[in-house]
């Protein structure tokens, strides 16, 4: 099945991601158990950005009085106005610092609350393995890593500043329509006052900056989104190479990796020419705009000044007071290149959240396949039973058909057959991560499953943590653990539980696989499911382990694939998988 389609610059024939706004991702935090605290820390914010705008209106009237001290050379108020200066900045400079510190805390906690929620929503039900299985997105760990930490604070940073700005704006807008009079102009013959005249201008200019900025820099949005896909896609091509130095440098690939490193890098080069392209014209048009605000209001307010109707402390009353509007007005010149990157990152995130929350959308098989997906059952009874069970490919072609088979409590099945068949396929299917094809499986009820792959996953950490996955380490005693190890032929590692480092870089891969069977004799389950998984052993190894599983195993059932025989002897029933219709999907 070919990756979900959800590129803001492409369309969206299912209509999935149109329905999944920016407001469908802020609004659950903010309605959640958390919403207490949340709501708390937000109003406290609020009030300490009104008490700042409250101290920038007051510095206001401040330049006022100190400018006209300053020109009738006042000194006995000078020193007043600096005791008051510096009173109103001792507070401000208080007050921004606790603002800072509640943003950072409110905006952590929004995003460790949006991490719990994705990464359960991303591992309930194996749906990462289906977006793995199906190539549903790209980069998965980069939107819950990065673009998760991005959304709450750019989100939470927007927010607030846009609030801010319009309690500034309010304020400054009300100083420059008192302060700044009327100006008379001549219509013809006509003489018309305009009133707050100067307040007009400040609206006049962010307009027409605002209109500008935005035609120049919208094609930000789309370069950004892409940015961040070659990023990452850059990054999980370099971990790839670390994970597997052993191998590339085994294979003499270092040429073939560095051809492919400067393939990916050079995604990021075209991408980012396209960028500095792009942001030259939007850096143009910005700093254009902040050159010409500098002079622009003395230039208005000039004539009122020489006709001598301002003193030069209300003129500069008057600059203050329209540089704050004029800053306000232009929030959205000044935050264009953030805003572009916020709606890159909401994009991606309304892209993962389509795939996580429908994921069996992606599921169905193509009705001209002729089957109706694999249906899995938890049942009342004590084995596992299919029912005309089908596997076919994603893309709907049958792969195999097997017969009706009863695993029951003892029972040690074999599964044979060529590679491609649908070996391992079928223990997928057995394990409800494989929908594609027809018909049913009864699965028991309360049954304690375990599936071997051919090469077993080892989290970091402690070597009793590989040993007892996917339970915790406190589950299993070490006496049990070492037991276990010993059992497999593992004693020289029975002294090194509690050690920690990548286990799966130490252990060949025929310790790996004595190690996942030492796995089973520790957490004995009800039914094991085997997908070669002693192909790396010799023979004296494997007929070791699997006396091992018969003797400990006595009452749970097994289920081993195999391509040979040379495992029968352990085994009571055998299921033939015919010849494959297609190479089986790894």
């Amino acid at each position: 099945m070919g990756k979900l389609v959800t590129d803001p610059s492409s369309g969206d024939p299912s209509g999935q991601f149109a329905r999944v706004s920016a407001w469908s991702l802020i609004r659950p935090y903010w309605v959640s158990e958390q919403r207490k605290f949340a709501w708390g820390l937000l109003i406290a914010i609020i009030a300490m950005d009104l008490l700042l705008v409250g101290i920038d209106a007051r510095l206001n009237t401040w330049y006022r009085d100190f400018y006209d001290a300053l020109e009738s050379r006042n000194v006995h108020e000078f020193p007043l106005l600096m005791l008051t200066f510096a009173g109103l900045a001792f507070v401000s400079i208080a007050i921004s610092v606790y603002n800072r510190y509640l943003r950072q805390m409110l905006g952590f906690r929004w995003r460790q609350w949006l991490t719990t929620r994705y990464l359960q929503e991303w591992l309930n039900d194996s749906t990462f393995y289906r977006i793995e299985r199906d190539r549903l997105v790209e980069n998965p760990d980069q939107r819950l890593a990065v673009d998760l930490d991005m959304f709450a604070t750019s989100t939470l940073s927007l927010t607030l500043d846009l609030l801010s700005t319009a309690e500034t704006l309010v304020w400054f807008s009300i100083v420059l329509w008192s302060t700044g009079g009327a100006l008379a102009v001549m219509l013809g013959t006509t003489p018309v006052e305009i009133h707050g005249y100067m307040l007009w201008a400040a609206i006049a200019y962010a307009i027409i900056g605002s209109l500008v900025t935005n035609k120049v820099g919208r094609p930000l949005v789309s370069i950004n989104y892409q940015l961040q896909r070659v990023e990452a896609d850059f990054r999980f091509g370099l971990i790839r190479l670390r994970e597997n130095a052993e191998q590339i440098a085994l294979y003499g690939g270092i040429q073939t990796e560095r051809s492919n490193a400067e393939d990916l890098f050079g995604r990021i080069r075209e991408n980012w020419g396209r960028l500095m392209r792009y942001t030259k014209h939007y850096s143009f048009v910005v700093n254009f705009y902040g050159q010409i605000a500098d002079i622009f209001p003395i230039f208005v307010a000039s004539p009122r000044y020489f006709a001598g109707a301002l003193s030069f402390g209300t003129l500069m009353q008057i600059v203050d007071a329209f540089g704050s509007v004029s800053e306000s007005l232009s929030w959205f010149i000044n935050n264009y290149d953030t805003l572009a990157e916020w709606r890159a990152t909401v994009n991606r995130l309304r892209e993962f959240e389509c795939v996580v929350r429908q994921p069996h959308l992606e599921e169905s098989v193509p009705p001209a396949a002729g089957h109706g997906g694999i249906k899995r059952h938890r049942v009342g009874k004590d084995r596992f039973l299919t029912d005309k069970l089908v596997l076919a490919l994603p893309n709907g072609k049958t792969l195999a058909s097997v017969r009706d088979i009863a695993i029951e409590p003892g029972s040690r099945w074999l599964v044979r057959g060529p590679s491609g068949s649908g070996k391992s396929t079928l223990l997928r299917a057995l394990a409800g991560l494989w929908p594609f094809g027809g018909g049913s499986i009864e699965v028991p009820v309360g049954a304690r499953m375990m599936f071997v792959p051919q090469q077993s996953y080892l989290p970091a950490g402690t070597l009793k943590a590989s040993l007892t996955y996917p339970a915790s380490s406190e589950t299993f005693s070490d006496e049990d653990c070492r037991e276990a190890l010993c059992e497999c032929r593992l004693e020289n590692y029975a002294d090194r539980l509690q050690q920690s480092d990548h286990w799966w870089r130490i252990l060949s891969p025929g310790e790996q696989q004595r190690l996942a069977i030492a796995r089973v004799l520790l957490h004995k389950p009800d039914y094991v499911f085997l997908d070669e998984a002693t192909s790396a052993l010799d023979t004296d190894d494997e007929t070791h382990l699997y006396q091992r599983l018969t003797e400990r195993l006595e009452a749970g059932a097994f289920v081993s694939v195999a391509h040979d025989d040379s495992l029968a002897r352990f085994h009571n029933e055998t299921l033939d998988i015919g010849q494959p219709h297609n190479r089986e999907i790894s």
